[in-house]
């Protein structure tokens, strides 16, 4: 069965001009294959052929709706009208669309400590779906029973840190969980310690950035 990739989309003007990034699988150290044809990139692993990202040039011609700094989300359409450019320039229409909110709240079922750490925990996060994750957290004020948010795997977070399945010495750890600063609110709290949400939000709700914005002021004022 071929593997389903992933398709995490991002603009940086500042940097590329007029850009669109894909990266369909996480990257690699291993060596790397570059192919141009018209206005198309594509990267692959040179071994494998796998595919693991592509650079659309010149796309406000093809996309002139996208507009923005950072992670964009494309719809069934757009990547239908990219899928049919990659086959205009020689190459497979192998994007599919990810629709799945990447920012979500998260009910932090269980928590316990970290076999190997004397300040990382284990959490067992519900998300969206019924989904349950396992994320290892460093923070200091993380416990059992909160509503937090959690950057699920193919979150891009305000930073342009692409948020991918890993270990944290050891233990497998399928997202983030995220504090204010890291999500780039404003008047957020710079110190270690997770963004704690209002314990009557359902779990896999998306996260709405404004309503975030205001949780941190509310606790903010709390606290003065």
């Amino acid at each position: 069965m071929k593997e389903k990739n992933m398709l995490i989309a991002s603009l940086n003007p500042a940097a590329y001009a007029d850009t669109l990034i894909l990266i369909v699988a996480p990257d690699t150290k291993a060596p790397q294959v570059v192919q141009q044809q018209g206005y198309v990139v594509r990267i692959a692993d040179q071994k494998t052929g796998k595919t693991r990202g592509y650079n659309i040039f010149n796309v406000k011609h093809h996309l002139p709706e996208l507009t923005g700094s950072g992670q964009v989300f494309l719809n069934a359409q757009q990547v239908s009208q990219l899928n049919q450019l990659l086959i205009k320039n020689g190459f497979e229409a192998e994007l599919a669309p990810d629709l799945t909110p990447k920012f979500v709240i998260g009910a932090v079922k269980t928590l316990e400590k970290h076999p190997d750490s004397d300040h990382l925990h284990i959490a067992q996060v519900q998300v969206d779906n019924q989904q349950e994750l396992q994320i290892v957290c460093g923070a200091p004020n993380v416990a059992q029973d909160q509503k937090v948010v959690v950057a699920k795997v193919g979150a891009m977070m305000p930073n342009g840190q692409i948020i991918w399945p890993g270990k944290l010495r050891g233990v497998a750890s399928d997202g983030m969980l995220c504090a204010a600063r890291e999500l780039a609110l404003p008047n957020a709290p710079q110190k270690r310690g997770i963004l704690i949400m209002p314990a009557d939000i359902p779990a896999g709700t998306p996260f709405d950035f404004k309503k975030g914005s205001q949780v941190v002021a509310a606790q903010n004022a709390a606290q003065d």
